[in-house]
């Protein structure tokens, strides 16, 4: 099975389902990412990394219902470790990056906490809050950081109910070409 028709199943069988707490599914969030990430004109390890931001949700069981969270389910590590078998790190990395970006947004853009939908919010307070000091110096010397934040943006913005996008499909091109082993 090729990577590409790996992402394609796994999409299949759990993208369908909600996002926690939001107003589209799985899916339409993955979609809406990478149609925002090719839209701002980002390279295609971006647009994946966008596209496959949350696979981590989809790759491991995590309660339905965000208010059952008691942890964070760390699914950037999950999804980043996950990807970085099939792809560069400039597709992994970024994910694996892209919650740290959130609580980076969060302590160096007073407006950010605005942008965040109620879900996100709920999210926060597992992941740690916003980063203090000396996690902002540290989190820009990551190669990946300023990826991971662009990740982060288009990942508050794919949460538009009834958005029309590309389709998963229309990403397997993209897919295979950036695989490791296609």
């Amino acid at each position: 099975m090729s990577v590409a028709d790996e992402i394609l199943a796994i999409f299949q069988r759990r993208g369908p389902d909600a996002y926690f707490g939001e107003r589209v599914s799985m899916t339409e969030h993955a979609l809406q990412a990478a149609y925002f990430a090719h839209s701002a004109g980002a390279p295609p390890a971006l647009i994946i990394a966008a596209l496959l931001h949350d696979i981590g949700h989809l790759v491991d069981d995590v309660p339905d219902d965000i208010a059952e969270w008691a942890v964070d389910a760390h699914h950037e590590e999950i999804g980043g470790h996950w990807l970085a078998r099939r792809f560069r790190p400039e597709v992994s990395e970024p994910v694996l990056l892209h919650v740290p970006a959130k609580r980076y947004l969060l302590a160096t853009d007073a407006r950010y906490f605005a942008k965040l939908s109620p879900a996100s919010v709920i999210t926060l307070k597992l992941q740690g809050g916003p980063m203090a000091a000396h996690e902002v110096a540290k989190f820009e010397t990551e190669r990946f950081h300023r990826e991971a934040v662009r990740v982060r943006q288009w990942d508050d913005q794919g949460k538009v109910a009834g958005l029309k996008t590309p389709g998963l499909r229309d990403y397997r091109a993209l897919l295979e070409g950036l695989a490791i082993n296609p």
